[in-house]
């Protein structure tokens, strides 16, 4: 148990005169107000009086909400939300959204109860006022300019600030500089110049450990672990020169947890990259893991500036803030609450590493804070969807931030960075878009009548790849090559091309955009036809227009061919999923429904005719635009201005990737729905694409449908578009292998050549297998309940509770299925509140995922509930996570695409090789450290033991009652000798 929070002063400090006299520690027990010398617990009826009649100091209370009103109606006093200050004075830092969080990003250990919470927040007030007030001179100019315009509009926090300012030396004759419109205190970029290509060298034995051994110095370090060592020399053979066109020297690893594995890749990469002057790409596919992996570059590096210069985080345009979209939504704050959200957004803009507003450094949290009923909560225009790049808005150099611009940065730092971390979506486009290029290039030299150099193969900008979370290359392929022509994806092309028609939001058509720039006729015509033709697109409302039905049971009138084509996709959907509950196994409310394309039904095929036809009316115009740009880049290139080719540039990508990529798959797609022949097949005669008909639904609402073409085996534009071009390519996870060797190979990496592209290389890959150095045996335990019902929600839930009180908190339950996560939520809130641990769920709680995984991490007694996305993207090291129980096993959901593949890649024994990954996967997430312990639990009677093969040596299988297992959980995590 942690020491409890102190004060640095016995006695109140100054400031206290302008914050209320009680806070408020909100525990799973009991609530407990503190006022500075005394505590008192109060009960529930109690604290909800109080929330409406007296400001209290508290940690996030959207969440304090939600848990005392869950929807019922409340009053609310002005309350000091900590996190607000914290947001203020430690602008783009990361802190928890609890009591806890900010309690340990401030310094103190973590508050294990509501007197400590309380404390705690009084403490880390003084913390940051103090801060502030030793601030640089820059610092508190810039924050006064925000407190001023804050207090105006009513912020709680304004008086204290103001006073902790008015303590410090500020000049009398200073200019407040902006304190929304903050672009005039950005930097501008630097455009850098063009790399040459990289060096053909090779590393040898010397040089990768020599690298390791220094970077494990400056990291501080001691340990020399022997399997980082051997993963580090396994690695160096993807920086081997190239030998063969279309074989990269690609290598599949496994370095089980705990062997060092990102220093053990970052080492030889960086070793390599300073040694041919080359870059290297390492893609994740989780957020989390980019940033774990840029702070584990600080070890490559002696000074920071360096790293700055030479390691870039890359992610997707919609990742970053579009300074644009931030300046229009200041003209839409109008409330006090929304000017004050919009200052606080602007201090994260200022000191703001890159800008990822996504998932970077922006606390996510921070809209969550607004009122429910504020303008900006409601419609989310200060939400970070709002706030990012939208397809097809950039003006570029048109913009007048453009100059400051985040992405525009962030793209010419990658371009002499040595080391690019991206994921595995952006590394899927941008090798896409290196073909494009290349063959581009070609076509031009060619037609300059230049000589093409065929037997030389060029170096892509992606030679050196690793791929960390390897065993996910397989569904960022998927995603990445898969067409899908829906409502809302053909309602953005509508706007990118027309504008918003009728509103007053920014992104204005095509024209508006680029018009001035059309010097030819031809253009001017190519555009005038092209806005005609988006006409025949889903326009505003299509939502409605396609699913809503009146009292009669007629539809709504369509508006065009591609509306009237989702109208009956989604009559065919209600059609045939009526069979779909007998074999089916999900009665999720929000699951929406689907069924295969083909066979379509009639009126199906002739919608899509009409629809297809419509599309070429749209890709003829688009594609003239095209070429009309491309002239005009070409013939008037000594007239253009920089800015004027930049923006031609920009606009033509844009154009390039929807009238190439986009429209033609469209068209393919609906041209497929009419013929006879009804599949896409390889080679071999088998299948290479599977189309289906599917609808998202939003709390038991149809919001959209769309038509699906996945291929069947993703990997093959995998190989042709990212491993052939690529000169090396390393491909490491923990769990790479499967437990179970195939029957006919005798290879554990069997799944992984299939999933990973290699099977379809000339010379395939190499493999390793480095075992993790932990103690599994004595570490971790796992039990599958014998007497559980899975089909039960009450008994799974009565075993749930069990177990997290068996563990004392840190337990984290996982779910197949929404619905019974959230029944199993209400079950066993109130009883795990009763015994002091509380309960987090994902779908139920008001915050992101990551945000819940952060509170979950800051609160050691704490539990969690959360499906898939939770599973995939949890890193909580130590104790703070010490069992984790599934509901159920994790097969794939049996839907169209999975039922094609299973039926393509061996069927059980596809199902089998999906659901051990999974579980090792979770598994993983137990044990990070040496002295961690960890339970895994299955509360699925009937899970073979065949799935659980893929787990670490000494792990063994008990199957048990629930008690026996709580007798057991409780003797292993708590020991008598140690209790």
């Amino acid at each position: 148990m942690s020491d409890p929070v102190t004060l640095s002063r016995p006695q109140d400090p100054w400031w206290r005169v302008h914050v209320p006299k009680d806070a408020l520690g909100f525990s799973a027990v009991r609530p407990c107000v503190w006022d500075g010398a005394d505590s008192r617990h109060v009960a529930t009826p109690e604290l909800r009086a109080l929330w409406g009649h007296q400001p209290l100091i508290v940690a996030n209370a959207p969440l304090i909400r939600n848990r005392l009103f869950a929807g019922r109606n409340y009053r609310e006093a002005g309350h000091f939300d900590v996190l607000e200050l914290f947001a203020f004075v430690r602008p783009a830092q990361f802190c928890a959204p609890s009591a806890a969080g900010v309690a340990i990003a401030c310094g103190f250990p973590e508050p294990v109860d509501a007197a400590a919470q309380a404390r705690a927040l009084i403490a880390v007030i003084e913390t940051l006022t103090a801060e502030l007030q030793a601030a640089p001179l820059g610092f508190r100019l810039v924050a006064q300019s925000g407190i001023k315009l804050m207090e105006r509009n009513g912020w709680a926090w304004a008086p204290l600030l103001q006073a902790v300012l008015d303590r410090t030396q500020m000049p009398a004759d200073y200019v407040p500089p902006p304190a929304l419109e903050i672009w005039s205190l950005l930097e501008e970029w630097e455009d850098q110049p063009p790399e040459g290509q990289a060096r053909a060298v090779s590393l040898t034995d010397e040089e990768v450990t020599t690298a390791l051994d220094t970077d494990l110095k400056r990291a501080a370090l001691s340990e020399r672990r022997p399997e980082q060592r051997e993963f580090a020399l396994k690695a160096r053979d993807i920086f081997a020169p190239k030998w063969m066109k279309d074989q990269p020297n690609m290598l599949l690893a496994e370095a089980g947890t705990g062997t060092g594995k990102t220093l053990g890749y970052l080492a030889p990469a960086h070793a390599w990259a300073q040694k041919a002057q080359g870059q290297v790409w390492v893609s994740t596919y989780t957020k989390a893991l980019q940033k774990q992996i840029f702070h584990d570059t600080r070890a490559l590096f002696d000074r920071e500036a360096e790293r700055q210069a030479q390691v870039v985080v890359r992610k997707g345009r919609e990742n970053y803030l579009c300074l644009l979209n931030y300046q229009e939504r200041l003209g839409a704050a109008q409330t006090g609450p929304e000017v004050i959200m919009a200052a606080l957004i602007a201090r994260w803009v200022l000191y703001s590493r890159d800008g990822d507003i996504m998932s970077g450094d922006f606390p996510t949290w921070l809209p969550s804070l607004l009122p429910p009923t504020a303008p900006a909560a409601v419609f989310n225009t200060l939400s970070p969807s709002a706030l990012v790049d939208r397809r097809g808005e950039c003006t570029y150099a048109a913009c007048p931030h453009y100059r400051v611009c985040f992405i525009e940065r962030g793209v010419r730092k990658a371009r002499s960075a040595s080391l690019v971390i991206a994921n595995h979506a952006l590394v899927m486009a941008q090798a896409a878009y290196d073909l494009r290029d290349r063959a581009r290039e070609q076509m031009a030299a060619e037609m300059n009548g230049e000589d093409v150099q065929g037997d030389v193969e060029p170096q892509p900008a992606l030679s050196r790849l690793i791929f960390d979370e390897g065993h996910h290359v397989f569904e960022a392929a998927d995603s990445a090559f898969a067409t899908r022509l829906s409502g809302l994806e053909a309602f953005e092309l509508r706007r990118w091309i027309r504008g918003n028609e009728g509103r007053s939001r920014r992104a204005r058509g095509l024209e508006s955009r680029i018009g001035d720039l059309l010097r030819t006729d031809q253009a001017k015509d190519a555009m005038r036809e092209l806005i005609r033709a988006a006409a025949v697109l889903p326009a505003d409302g299509f939502t409605q227009r396609i699913s809503v039905r009146t009292q009669n049971g007629t539809g709504l009138d369509p508006i065009g061919p591609i509306e009237a084509l989702l109208v009956e996709a989604l009559g065919q959907i209600e059609i045939r999923r009526e069979e779909a509950p007998v074999r089916g196994r999900s009665n999720d409310a929000e699951a929406g429904g689907e069924c295969e394309a083909h066979p379509c039904i009639e009126s199906v095929g002739v919608a899509a005719k009409l629809a297809s036809k419509a599309l070429a009316g749209i890709e003829a115009p688009l594609l003239a635009l095209c070429r009309s740009v491309e002239d005009i880049l070409n013939d008037s290139a000594k007239e253009l201005e920089a800015s004027e080719r930049v923006r031609l540039e920009g606009i033509l990508r844009g154009l390039e990737r929807r009238a190439r990529m986009l429209l033609p798959a469209w068209r393919s797609l609906l041209q497929q729905l009419a013929l006879e022949d009804q599949d896409i097949v390889d080679d071999n005669g088998k299948p290479e694409t599977i189309d289906w008909f599917s609808a998202e639904v939003h709390r038991g609402r149809v919001v959209d449908v769309s038509l699906n073409r996945h291929y069947v085996d993703p990997s093959l534009p995998l190989a042709e578009f990212v491993l052939k071009p690529a000169h090396g390519v390393l491909v490491a996870s923990a769990t790479l292998s499967d437990g179970s060797r195939d029957e006919t190979t005798e290879d554990v990496f069997s799944l992984a050549r299939q999933r990973t592209g290699a099977n379809h290389l000339v010379m395939n890959a190499k493999t390793a297998r480095i075992a993790s150095p932990f103690d599994y045996a004595n570490q971790a335990r796992l039990f599958v309940i014998s007497d559980v019902g899975r089909d039960d929600h009450r008994s799974v839930a009565a075993a749930m509770q069990a177990l997290f009180l068996a563990a004392k908190g840190g337990g984290l339950g996982l779910f197949t299925a929404i619905r019974r996560l959230k029944l199993v939520y209400d079950q066993i809130n109130q009883p795990l509140a009763d015994e002091g641990l509380s309960l987090y769920a994902q779908h139920v709680d008001p915050l992101d995922v990551s945000d819940l995984i952060s509170v979950f991490r800051a609160e050691h007694h704490s539990c969690l509930l959360g499906t898939d996305a939770v599973r995939d993207g949890i890193d909580v090291p130590g104790q703070a996570l010490r069992l984790i129980a599934f509901d159920r096993v994790p097969w794939p959901r049996p839907d169209t695409l999975h039922r094609a593949r299973r039926q393509h890649f061996g069927q059980r024994i596809y199902d089998d090789a999906l659901t051990r990954a999974r579980l090792a996967q979770a598994f993983g997430r137990l044990i990070r450290k040496a002295d961690d312990r960890g339970v895994f639990v299955m509360l699925d009677s009937a899970a073979p033991t065949r799935l659980f093969s893929s787990l670490p040596p000494g792990v063994v299988i008990q199957r048990c009652s629930l008690k026996e297992a709580i007798d057991s959980i409780e003797r292993f995590l708590y020991p008598p000798d140690i209790a």
